[in-house]
């Protein structure tokens, strides 16, 4: 796998990661196939396992390595990554405000207000927190191909395997509640796979932007660890704990093991 990749441009490896976590989403998506109704409990554990997956790469695949390439800057070693990361959840935090979008299970729709369907608010309230999962994986694909010591081919393409694990069940816990609201199980399905659709646009501007502005790869692996942690902090742990029953353990189970995952294939093929 490593071989057949490192053949390709950093684009053309971004895409093809990011077509797999897409398929992630997909095949997490089509759930509501299934013809039952997936227990809450399942779907907040899985909520669980993917905010733990994305703290774990947070810090694993961004965080570490940027704070690393900081060294010998002429600049604090902590600037980068301290001014990265605030930034990173700045932007999410601004677009939150401003975008239109519902969360499913809501009544009131978040942002400016506006007129469009439900469906197409929910599209952006779910495009919205895909966003920093493609750009984490485009950063990663970017600096491997810059050829720096503390960012391999192996440490990206375990960023991407741990997003696309993750992404399974999110597409689940996105189609399902939306079939809850009485919406077809075809269009409950495709409102579900959409929301991984975001991430080969973003993942590949990350890549672009890392491999032709390396000064600002430090900033970048920052930026889309704090896009990451504002998504798990404002949506996937309030949403793990927002039906669980007499304070059930299950989501912060799910949070435990997500990041062991995530820690093992970062470690073990970086």
């Amino acid at each position: 796998m490593n071989t057949f990749l490192s053949n390709l441009s950093p684009v053309l490896q971004t895409l093809l990661a990011t077509a797999f976590t897409w398929g992630m989403t997909a095949a997490g998506a089509a759930g509501v196939f299934l013809g039952k109704e997936i227990s809450r409990k399942v779907l907040d554990g899985m909520l669980g396992f993917a905010a733990g997956v994305m703290i774990a790469a947070s810090y694993f695949s961004l965080l570490a390595p940027a704070i690393e390439l900081s060294a010998g800057q002429g600049i604090p070693i902590w600037m980068p990554a301290t001014l990265g990361f605030l930034a990173g959840g700045v932007f999410l935090l601004s677009v939150d405000k401003i975008l239109p979008h519902l969360h499913p299970g809501d009544e009131s729709p978040e942002g400016l207000k506006s007129s469009w369907q439900r469906s197409v608010l929910l599209v952006f309230a779910i495009t919205l927190h895909n966003i920093p999962e493609g750009l984490a994986v485009g950063v990663a694909f970017g600096a491997s191909a810059i050829g720096l010591s503390n960012s391999s081919l192996s440490s990206a393409i375990a960023l991407a395997l741990g997003i696309g694990i993750q992404n399974f069940p999110e597409g689940m816990a996105v189609s399902v509640p939306l079939r809850r609201e009485k919406m077809s199980q075809g269009k409950a399905f495709m409102i579900g796979q959409a929301s991984g659709l975001v991430e080969p646009i973003a993942a590949v501007i990350g890549a672009v932007a890392v491999t032709t502005m390396r000064g600002l790869l430090p900033y970048a692996l920052a930026f889309a660890a704090g896009a990451m942690i504002y998504v798990v902090a404002e949506e996937l742990i309030p949403e793990s704990k927002r039906e669980a029953l007499n304070h059930s353990d299950i989501p912060t189970i799910g949070v435990m093991l997500g990041f062991a995952v995530m820690m093992f294939l970062d470690v073990a093929l970086g």
